[in-house]
């Protein structure tokens, strides 16, 4: 069975509200929301075929579009490959040019619509931003609940809270405190034994790459509503990370760096060969910064991870806020 190629269009509002259509109920998947587009056909680039299916369907001409996410799918009826392209700027008013309904809808809010079995990944990249930001090593608590607070002042919306020297009580203690400073601003994701779960229910969970290869086999361990994510350094655990349910990874480490010098680069072309195959967002981690955002999602990522790249200077971390 051949896979057919789809382009298909996050396309963000200024207000960072999201455009949908409704698939007529005839349609394959009929009466399911969907991010608009169309078949590529044989002769065209998915940029072309991206532009002439929004102007079919909406009436309007993308001026800025840059790769978010492939998603291969099998359905028993057929095969497809989700090529979509995040849309930020674009000429004319949107409007269902072919009778269907459209809604504006807040990022969060997209899990509240029903989509075809291959979207969800799309909907998980479509709420994600282009950064993600690990706490650094060796920092105090106050010294970190700092830093997060200058972060979130400068954009961050992904934040990872990594304390592995911190004894069990005292980051716990300093997650409480996190979580409070990112809500309403930032999902915080933690790290530690899944029998926390319970005692941080607005968190998201970050699982080393230990705890999944123990815990991919039984599955997700929590409803999609909460944010699961894992770290990943091979193929294998990408395959385990799908398996698992993950809603996206870190893939580390992409170049060498000062932290783990003797762990061996994955290096672009592989990390770009590994992300084809792979249907959920990533972040490159490892020898990275933000400034390689552009060629991460060249590569197929969602974006960049980091650490130092990403923490606030340290002028910036001791500022109280005022």
């Amino acid at each position: 069975m051949k896979r057919i190629h789809v382009a298909a269009a996050v396309i963000r509002g200024a207000d960072g509200q999201i455009l949908l259509a409704k698939r007529a109920d005839d349609q394959h998947q009929g009466g399911l929301w969907e991010f608009p587009g169309g078949k590529v056909e044989a002769d065209e680039t998915v940029q072309a075929a991206l532009a002439r299916e929004l102007d079919e369907e909406l009436g309007i001409r993308p001026s800025a579009a840059r790769p978010l996410i492939q998603v291969r799918h099998d359905y028993p009826d057929k095969q497809v490959l989700l090529d979509v392209w995040e849309v930020s700027a674009y000429s004319g008013e949107p409007h269902g040019a072919e009778g269907q309904p459209l809604a504006w809808v807040s990022p969060r809010h997209l899990p509240n619509y029903e989509f075809p079995a291959a979207n969800r990944p799309i909907v998980a990249a479509a709420r994600l931003p282009e950064h993600y930001l690990i706490t650094p090593e060796g920092l105090s608590g106050p010294e970190l609940l700092r830093g997060i607070q200058a972060a979130l002042k400068n954009g961050i919306r992904l934040l990872q809270l990594r304390a592995p020297a911190m004894f069990d009580a005292q980051y716990r203690d300093i997650a409480v405190d996190a979580l409070g400073l990112c809500a309403g601003k930032a999902q915080l994701m933690l790290k530690g034994p899944l029998e926390w779960l319970g005692d941080f229910p607005a968190a998201g969970w970050h699982l080393t790459a230990q705890q999944l290869r123990e815990l991919s086999a039984a599955g997700r361990p929590f409803p999609p509503q909460r944010w699961l994510a894992a770290s990943c350094h091979s193929r294998d655990e990408l395959e385990l990370a799908t398996q698992m349910g993950v809603d996206f990874v870190t893939l580390s480490p992409v170049q060498a760096t000062r932290t783990h010098p003797g762990a061996q680069p994955l290096g672009w072309t592989q990390v770009s060969e590994w992300l084809q195959g792979f249907n959920q967002p990533a972040y490159l981690l490892g020898g990275v910064t933000p400034a390689d955002t552009a060629r991460a999602w060249q590569a197929g990522a969602q974006g960049v991870a980091g650490i130092r790249a990403f923490w606030p200077a340290a002028n910036d971390a001791t500022t109280d806020g005022r």
